[in-house]
């Protein structure tokens, strides 16, 4: 089998097609035919399985609504407990959600917060009691299941002080469950155990007391019996089912201002500390130890964030040896100390978050941090030399649409310019990094325009809707395809790119899945570099509830090339090249519109592993059904093949936690001898050839 690149423009040289930028094409007639070659002799390099990654930033919200068993926020009280405030109109800061806070049950000055003898963190809330009237604090608005609880509450107590742990889960007095709670006059862990009567959303917990004094309470705790080591069981078995390859974690911006040192050890006593990134108390619970676990029960490679924001080299390589070092250094010793004594054996590791960027927490000038980037690198290859290192980029397209700082009469960032951070990361860290990383997060609807810097409105057709962010990554590769004509070294395929971070229309709806689509299609036409992706967020592939989850229409879309597509991408050529560019060439304007040449629907093809089977992948993102006349070159199909095909009764179907699936993989037939395939409106599909 020859061997070719099927990056567009080589692809498209090799194969005879004309450059858009000279011919304008011939396109086939509407309600005719579209004609489409696939040569099976001639191949890509083979999909990497990274492609099907997901990203988690760690979010407090977003871990303990989701991943996290966890039922209360603040549960070591970084926050005083006072009186319960009006209820915000909405989200402040950066959070998506108000945090839930603990509230006396009796007056503000029933409760008092202790600094002195605080049992973790800043201070621990003091309840001052009356006799046989009970004192205490609650949290409300917690989402419960008919199920059994645990947990537990550190507690100090005066002699003769009776405390009292209530689980409340309606208003009649039957719809409540107490317990006592042992108590001496130093700090004490207590278990707790409850058996919540019916589901709600506006659970209550009640901690009280009654006596002369006072007592003490160091951190409180609540999760469903069945977590697993502290993690939702039905989101563990949901990511599980969807089979990720590696998941990037645990940041996001949360990383560059994010102390790994507060999340190793007994999760009582890690302190709680506000995020500055998303304006939220961090309780720390989930840290180093956890997020590993969690990658091992759902079998996904981990990929793991440091800070090289507020952080420094030499924390970078004693988190490495925490990591991956012996039980016997300094570092490995306090994780075996920690209940793993074996290291944890991290392979992939990405080295700063977006640190070109002037939002970032420890933001500095692109000059001082390429030799902050190569003191971290150091650092840490010294503890472990195997490590594979990806490393903040920054390219071009990326700094020119928003992620740079934008310049007054100089709205494009140019090739190899100062403000070419991945120009200067491979100019002055080469050899300190195997992966450059790149984010996208293309707006709907909008259009960047090089003559002013600004985002104009624009009303694409579905069509050109959903290419939004297969077009991103074009304008990524337009970039690698002028680094490696500055960087000959870049030719041997060694240093490859993650595309971390990437998104595009946040619904999780059917719609959404047209453009996830044609992304992996144009992912597929670059895997000559392009070696990972990572989701955001990993957990969008799930439609969450308090209680329960189920795989969404994005997971769904996920699932069906992870499960069913091919691993050596074949070259497809056609009758209807795509449209010429729209735009002036540059910012989100790619130097040739993305998709095969078989306008108006997308087609991908790759071999399975074995080359026993071709896999065809069509994208028909458009409301009308559209025909497609197919030949294989090279190869002889079986007479009947399957189908999968994502099924969904319109572009808001979704799928949702209590709701009957929406959008499904439906399996079915068809004859690879016809030589034409019928797509239906808005339909993704992927055809089975058996091959002789």
């Amino acid at each position: 089998m020859k061997k070719t690149d099927l990056s567009r423009r080589s692809a498209l040289t090799s194969l005879g097609a004309l450059s858009f930028a000279i011919t304008v094409p011939a396109y086939a007639a509407s309600g005719s035919a579209i004609g489409a070659t696939i040569d099976t002799g001639s191949v890509g390099a083979p999909i990497s399985p990274f492609i099907y990654g997901g990203f988690i930033e760690h979010i407090a919200d977003l871990i303990n609504d989701s991943l996290w068993s966890e039922v209360l926020d603040d549960r070591k009280f970084y926050w005083p407990v006072v009186k319960p405030e009006p209820a915000p109109a909405a989200a402040g800061g950066r959070r998506r959600s108000p945090a839930r806070k603990w509230h006396p049950t009796g007056s503000d000055e029933t409760v008092s917060m202790d600094t002195k003898g605080a049992y973790v963190g800043a201070h621990s809330p003091v309840i001052h009691l009356d006799g046989d009237n009970a004192l205490g604090i609650f949290q409300s608005g917690l989402g419960l299941g008919k199920q059994a609880y645990t947990g537990r509450v550190v507690v100090a107590a005066d002699p003769g002080v009776a405390v009292t742990a209530t689980l409340i889960w309606g208003n009649d007095p039957t719809q409540r469950q107490s317990v006592s709670i042992a108590t001496s006059g130093d700090w004490a862990t207590v278990p707790l155990a409850f058996d919540c009567g019916a589901a709600t959303l506006d659970g209550r917990l009640e901690i009280t007391g009654t006596g002369t004094g006072s007592f003490r309470i160091g951190a409180v705790s609540l999760m469903p019996a069945n977590n697993i080591a502290g993690f939702r069981p039905d989101v563990i078995a949901r990511l599980r089912e969807m089979d990720c390859k590696i998941m990037r974690m645990p940041g996001g911006n949360f990383i560059s201002a994010y102390d790994w040192h507060f999340t190793i050890g007994d999760r009582d006593k890690r302190p709680p500390i506000l995020d500055p990134v998303w304006n939220f108390a961090q309780p720390n619970d989930v840290g180093i130890d956890e997020l590993l676990y969690m990658a091992q029960l759902i079998k996904a490679e981990p990929y793991w964030c440091i800070s090289t924001g507020f952080d420094s080299p030499r924390s970078g390589a004693e988190i490495v040896e925490y990591i991956n070092g012996a039980a016997t250094t300094e570092w490995g010793a306090k994780r075996a100390a920690n209940g793993h004594p074996e290291p944890w054996g991290v392979k992939y590791w990405d080295v700063g978050n977006e640190m070109y960027g002037h939002w970032q927490m420890g933001h500095i000038a692109p000059e001082q941090y390429y030799v902050k980037h190569n003191l971290f690198v150091d650092a840490m290859r010294a503890v472990d030399p195997t490590i594979y290192i990806a490393a903040p980029g920054g390219f071009a397209d990326e700094m020119t649409t928003g992620q740079g700082i934008f310049i007054e009469g100089q709205p494009q960032v140019a090739i190899g310019s100062e403000r070419d951070w991945a120009y200067g990361m491979l100019k002055n860290c080469m050899g300190r990094f195997d992966a450059l990383q790149t984010h996208a997060y293309p707006p709907e609807n909008k259009h960047y325009d090089l003559s002013t810097g600004k985002l104009v409105d624009i009303q694409p057709s579905l069509n050109e809707w959903s290419r939004g962010m297969a077009q991103r990554i074009q304008t990524m590769a337009d970039c690698w395809d002028a680094y490696k004509k500055a960087f000959p070294v870049l030719n041997d395929g060694k240093i490859k790119v993650f595309f971390d971070e990437w998104a595009y229309h946040f619904g999780a709806d059917y719609k959404g899945c047209l453009a996830i689509a044609s992304g992996f299609h144009e992912f597929f036409r670059h895997t000559d570099f392009i070696e990972a992706a990572g989701y955001t967020m990993a957990t969008g592939w799930l439609d969450i509830s308090p209680t329960d989850s189920v795989i969404s229409a994005t997971g769904r879309v996920f699932q069906l090339y992870n499960q069913h597509f091919g691993v050596i991408p074949v070259a497809v050529t056609g009758t209807s090249p795509v449209p010429p560019p729209k735009y002036p060439i540059g910012g989100d304007q790619p130097s040739v519109n993305t998709g095969s040449a078989t306008w108006p629907v997308d087609v991908s093809a790759a071999l399975t592993a074995d080359r026993k089977s071709l896999i065809v992948s069509v994208v028909n993102a458009n409301e009308q059904a559209q025909t497609l006349k197919l030949a294989i070159n090279d190869a002889s199909p079986a007479k009947s093949g399957r189908t999968w095909r994502l099924a969904a009764p319109g572009l808001d179907a979704q799928n949702k936690v209590g709701a009957a699936p929406q959008v499904t993989i439906q399996e079915g037939q068809f004859n690879p001898r016809a030589g034409t395939l019928t797509l239906p409106a808005t339909s993704i599909t992927l055809f089975e050839y058996k091959l002789a």
